[in-house]
């Protein structure tokens, strides 16, 4: 069977993404092992960077689960999972300094989370609807329903590729201030480093999936274009 040279690419971004889930875990299981010198649990950490950058009114809530961990932005709350709200390794403090800091940028508006927050909404409705109009477009060789199906299905990756800056921003805030309000020491900084690198990896992943499968489908339209 011949294999497009865009499916082969699509077929190693999956491999990318797996990979980078079984790190993520890997990572974090790592050096959830590893105490930090403070001995702050996650929960403590979160709490405090949240009091010393003004945002006192939201609240630190544990949620059940393993890296179930999310900041909230329509009820201004960080939830962390049971081994980082109660854990005191660098693994712990990474993920819930990490999430302190998407209410940071919550906080100052940070451009790329206000944009990710005004196309949402669009996003969630169209999400569900572009893979019927993809599908339904090559069934019936309808270019019409197929280029709706591309323009719903980019968004989607308009989405992805916001929440790159988002996480990596988000990330950069967390270790900043992890080191200088002392939760972790600079011989520490490399762990919370691959830690916080580990997450973010999956996002690189599923954003180049994205927009690999939408450069298929508009070769496609292309060439029934043509």
């Amino acid at each position: 069977m011949f294999f497009h040279p865009m499916d082969i690419l699509i077929f190693i971004a999956f491999g990318l993404s797996l990979w980078a889930q079984f790190r993520v875990k890997g990572t974090f299981n790592k050096f959830a092992e590893v105490p930090t010198s403070s001995g702050l649990t996650g929960a403590e950490a979160a709490r405090r960077m949240l009091d010393a950058n003004g945002l006192t009114s939201v609240p630190v809530e544990h949620i059940p689960g393993t890296l179930t961990d999310h900041y909230d932005p329509m009820s201004r709350v960080v939830r962390l999972s049971d081994p980082v709200y109660f854990g005191n390794s660098i693994a712990s403090l990474s993920v819930a300094c990490h999430e302190v800091g998407h209410a940071i940028q919550h906080k100052v508006s940070y451009p790329m989370l206000v944009a990710r927050h005004r196309i949402f909404p669009l996003v969630n409705l169209v999400s569900g609807v572009a893979p019927l109009l993809l599908i339904g477009g090559l069934l019936f060789q309808m270019s019409g329903l197929l280029l709706f199906g591309i323009i719903f299905f980019s968004a989607a990756v308009a989405f992805q590729l916001i929440t790159l800056p988002v996480e990596f921003n988000a990330s950069s805030r967390a270790k900043e201030l992890m080191v200088s309000m002392g939760f972790i020491r600079n011989s520490e900084e490399a762990g919370a480093s691959k830690v916080l690198g580990a997450a973010a990896l999956t996002y690189v992943a599923a954003a180049l999936i994205s927009v690999l499968e939408l450069a298929k489908y508009i070769m496609i339209f292309n060439r029934s274009d043509d």
